[in-house]
């Protein structure tokens, strides 16, 4: 849904809001995603309506972020960058060593990179490659661990690693879970909250009573944790 504010179209996704309430939620990501929680009665009308209400607050939410986002610096990938890894941050070193493999080790709290000649455009291709092949293990691992919670999960779904702009994670009509391998860089709470998300998708693919109430049940705190994650999406997902 979208609607115009000056010059500008500001476009929202509604999502149906857990709690039992009828006032219509609105929040504005540091990403710039707006996302509107609406009780299942509030009609297109009425949720349109109240969103052009808070149309000044959301325009100016919006440009704060992208002020934020445009001081943003792009990674350059050389020794003495910070880099993420299971919620904590890792100093990169870059070895140029001929005579070495090509690869990245975590190594006594830093993250090492081996490359024959200094090359950025050829370290983050291998940090890049690195974060997959952890991506693969530790989502397999976690997702093991999370299927023991969710009960009405039967046999195991398929995981596919996919690089995504806008989404952690997501669930096919048939039950394969994607996964964005920069998730990886997250805290193990935050993976486990998106592994848990998508695997409530396979019993209610839609964000109904349902699918929060089985969310409640799996992880009581999952509000706080999406807020953790949300909170980390800059500095997770720059490059």
């Amino acid at each position: 849904m979208s609607f115009l504010y000056g010059d500008e179209r500001i476009t929202f996704e509604r999502v149906l809001r857990p709690q039992a309430s009828s006032k219509v939620l609105i929040k504005v990501h540091p990403d710039c995603r707006v996302i509107v929680s609406a009780p299942a009665d509030a009609g297109k009308d009425a949720v349109l309506s109240a969103v052009k209400k808070r149309g000044r607050w959301i325009y100016e939410q919006l440009r704060d972020f992208r002020k934020q986002l445009e001081h943003i610096t792009p990674r350059q990938y050389i020794s003495g960058e910070s880099h993420y890894y299971l919620g904590k941050q890792y100093l990169l070193k870059v070895i140029e060593a001929q005579n070495e493999v090509q690869g990245v080790k975590l190594l006594r709290g830093k993250l090492e990179v081996s490359v024959p000649r200094k090359s950025a455009d050829r370290v983050k291709e291998l940090m890049s490659e690195w974060y997959k092949v952890r991506a693969r293990e530790v989502f397999s691992n976690r997702l093991n661990a999370m299927l023991e919670e969710a009960l009405w999960v039967t046999g195991r779904p398929p995981l596919r690693i996919l690089s995504m702009q806008t989404q952690w994670g997501s669930c096919s009509p048939n039950g394969r879970i994607t996964l964005n391998p920069y998730l990886v860089k997250a805290p193990r709470e935050c993976i486990d909250y998106v592994i848990l998300h998508e695997l409530c998708h396979i019993a209610e693919h839609n964000h109904s009573e349902r699918f929060y109430r089985l969310m409640n049940q799996v992880m009581p705190k999952w509000e706080k944790i999406k807020e953790r994650l949300d909170g980390m999406a800059y500095q997770i997902l720059v490059e």
